[in-house]
């Protein structure tokens, strides 16, 4: 062997030796970012997702301004086709375009312009004969029924054909015949029913076929394209498809748009779309599909977009995606993925946007640039809560909240009250919305915890057993709160509407009810997650653990669950509080007519409209909001997340908030039991002698006052009080200043 042979082979492997190594080297260099981040280009720096097109230069080489606008698919398709040919064909239509008409024997009822025939909506019932030199033909909004054959034969030199909102039911085989040059055909929004592949014998150089919105229940069971060989668009939306054969498109071999949404395909074959190598984009969108076969696409390599999306898909393989190398574009949104993991979307080096059901999928594909969405309006991909005044007014709301609650608690044994079984009530209402700040305090605990990095723990953080027992401690206190409030109501509403009648509750009655309360709480709480087969996930729908369930339900059960909570038991408690205090506040001022010191009474009447008007508005406040979305939800009108967000820190706490200001803060015994702490702290400090302190003797009982008002002198001093409930003469007004 000479030198040079030797020379060559040398030359050989060196060669590849060195591409090897390079091809090594920038394989190591490849920049691997964590979740939620995406490379910037060439160098190793790493941004966050939502930096994405955000008009800033934050890599600094502009790489994280590319590929704002997802142009994949039909869009980047459209400029090849069509875009091109328009620029090369229309300076030649007839040498210099004119406003002159250059067809002949065009009816009254159209429009010409060199040599396009414009008869929109012309009340036409058959196709015109005008001259045969037409380019382009438009005959949209007109009565015609039926496209016979050789409607078109004479028309040899039409480009574009436009016949969308007739009452086409009927394309019979050879109707096209004779087009020759056409290269758009849109039929769009009639009423075909039935096409075979000799309906567009003829159209040799068609490139797009429009069929939307007819009435196909299935497509030919032979090659479909077999006449139309350089078919590159075909569009079948808003039709009635149930099924894709294999043959279907098996002469389609240029075909690069596809677009099947809005059918009823149920199933798929593994070679549904095996002949469609030249595919670049794909959209299966709004069917009810519910499995892909394992090697659906894999003949798929030239897509670029693929959508999936609002399909009953269950379950999505982890290969699924593997053979689309050149996927730039995949929606899967309105599909709950069970069982989604890195895995999947790994393969797709080239996938630039990716469109998901929620926002916390999109940490599963972090080297996608753009993910939406990237927020469900309650969390975002740094903070569980995305708001910044979410995230202080969370802690300020359950720190009011606790502490109100538990400063009633405390000091409710120091009033004394005649009425110790209300008081019992009181203290377990207060209990019931301390439960309300201990929520909203754990909530604002897990968004420091994951502050930053949200979108790393989102899905494991809605799925632990941590957030469903957050919601269940969240629904167990309004549950409790609503019943209670319901319960002390109609207790009032008796004791005034009705004092005659009124028997006073014993104690055994008194803790059975509230104990009967809490049960039904637990079990109202705690049953979602006892049946995780009927309700799934009901209390891990979003970051803050609260099944409003404002958008589409995750489960039947858990919709019908929230509606029979929310809508049922709440609401029927609302109505019951607002009728109640209507009734008691029409009932006192009824009795304040009829006696004889009116002018004493109207200061204590405008007190108990005021005390009612505060107690059912922020009942209102709290609860009609809830009511309005639930009703919303269940008209399927979208709710953006960020009013669910404010409905569970704002709006929810605000009778855990303001009951103890309501019930005990601002009535008459606390605020002299204050004033009486005060003087004595002050009596103790001038006279410095503990014998001249004013204090309560234990002889003295406090009177409760519900509805704060004046008390009168004789009722203040430390005498004997004879029960109101003991007196059969009592009126409304003495029923109302002894009960509490």
């Amino acid at each position: 062997m000479t030198s040079a042979c030797w020379f060559h082979i040398f030359l050989i492997f060196g060669t590849n030796f060195i591409h090897c190594t390079l091809e090594n080297q920038d394989f190591r260099h490849e920049v691997i970012c964590p979740l939620g981040y995406f490379p910037c280009g060439n160098i190793t720096k790493c941004l966050p997702q939502l930096l994405h097109c955000n008009g800033v230069d934050d890599c600094g080489n502009q790489a994280d301004e590319d590929n704002c606008g997802d142009n994949n698919g039909w869009s980047q398709q459209f400029d090849k086709y069509f875009a091109k040919y328009n620029e090369m064909t229309s300076s030649h239509a007839f040498g210099v375009k004119t406003s002159e008409c250059l067809v002949d024997s065009v009816p009254a009822e159209c429009l010409c312009r060199g040599l396009e025939l414009d008869c929109e909506g012309a009340n036409l019932r058959a196709v015109p004969s005008v001259s045969s030199n037409v380019t382009l033909m438009s005959l949209k909004r007109n009565q015609l029924r039926k496209l016979s054959a050789d409607s078109f034969k004479k028309y040899q030199d039409l480009k574009n054909l436009y016949l969308q909102n007739n009452k086409i039911r009927t394309v019979s085989a050879h109707a096209f015949k004779g087009l020759y040059n056409l290269t758009k055909l849109i039929i769009e929004n009639n009423k075909i029913n039935q096409i075979s592949p000799l309906t567009f014998h003829g159209l040799n150089s068609l490139i797009l076929l429009v069929l939307m919105n007819n009435s196909l229940a299935r497509l030919p069971d032979k090659p479909l394209c077999q006449h139309m060989p350089r078919l590159h668009w075909l569009d079948f939306e808003g039709n009635h498809i149930h099924n894709l054969r294999n043959v279907t498109f098996i002469s389609c071999s240029t075909l690069t748009v596809l677009v099947m949404r809005r059918n009823k395909i149920s199933s798929l074959n593994e070679n549904s779309f095996s002949s469609l190598q030249k595919l670049d984009e794909l959209d299966l969108a709004s069917n009810k599909i519910e499995s892909l076969p394992p090697y659906l696409f894999k003949d798929l390599k030239e897509l670029s977009q693929l959508n999936l999306s609002y399909n009953p898909i269950q379950q999505i393989q982890a290969n699924q995606f593997d053979y689309l190398l050149k996927l730039k574009s995949l929606s899967l949104e309105g599909i709950e993925i069970t069982n989604i993991q890195r895995r999947m979307f790994k393969p797709l080096r080239n996938l630039s946007h990716i469109y998901f059901k929620k926002f916390q999928y999109c940490g599963y594909a972090p080297h996608v640039r753009s993910c939406k969405p990237n927020t469900d309006g309650i969390s975002s991909f740094e903070n569980l809560l995305a708001s910044i005044i979410q995230r202080v007014f969370v802690w300020v709301v359950s720190a009011v909240t606790c502490f109100g609650n538990i400063f009633v608690i405390c000091m409710r044994p120091y009033i004394r009250s005649e009425n110790k079984l209300h008081a019992m009530s009181i203290m377990s209402l207060c209990c019931a919305d301390c439960l309300m700040g201990i929520y909203l305090f754990v909530i604002g605990a897990f968004d420091v915890k994951y502050r930053g990095e949200y979108n790393k723990h989102a899905q494991l953080w809605m799925d632990s057993i941590h957030c469903q027992l957050v919601g269940s401690l969240a629904i167990l206190s309004t549950e409790v709160s609503v019943l209670l409030l319901t319960y002390m109501t109609l207790e009032k509403y008796i004791c005034i509407v009705y004092p005659f009648r009124y028997l006073k509750p014993g104690k055994c009655r008194t803790i059975s009810i509230l104990i009967l309360i809490w049960v039904i709480g637990f079990v109202v709480a705690f049953i979602p997650l006892s049946h995780k087969e009927f309700f799934r996930n009901y209390y891990g729908t979003n970051g803050v653990c609260f099944p409003l369930h404002s958008e589409q339900a995750e489960s039947t059960g858990g919709q019908i669950y929230s509606v029979v909570i929310f809508l049922g038991v709440n609401l029927a408690a609302f109505i019951i509080i607002v009728f109640s205090y209507g009734s008691m506040f029409y009932s006192v001022h009824q009795t304040t007519i009829t006696a004889t010191e009116i002018q004493n009474h109207i200061k204590k009447e405008m007190t108990l409209a005021k005390r009612f008007f505060f107690i059912v508005f922020t009942d209102a406040l709290c609860w009609i909001p809830i009511f309005i979305l639930k009703l919303l939800s269940l008209l399927q009108v979208e709710i953006p997340g960020t009013i669910t967000s404010w409905v569970v820190i704002f709006i929810l706490p605000i009778n855990s908030a303001l009951n103890p200001l309501l019930y005990t803060l601002t009535t008459r015994p606390f605020k002299e039991m204050i004033q009486q702490a005060w003087y004595n702290y002050k009596q103790g400090r001038s006279i410095g002698s503990k014998s001249n302190q004013k204090t309560y003797g234990p002889s003295f009982i406090w009177v409760e006052m519900w509805p704060m008002q004046e008390i009168t002198p004789e009722l203040t001093k430390p005498a004997i009080y004879t029960d109101s409930s003991e007196t059969s003469a009592t009126t409304h007004s003495t029923r109302l200043n002894s009960y509490r």
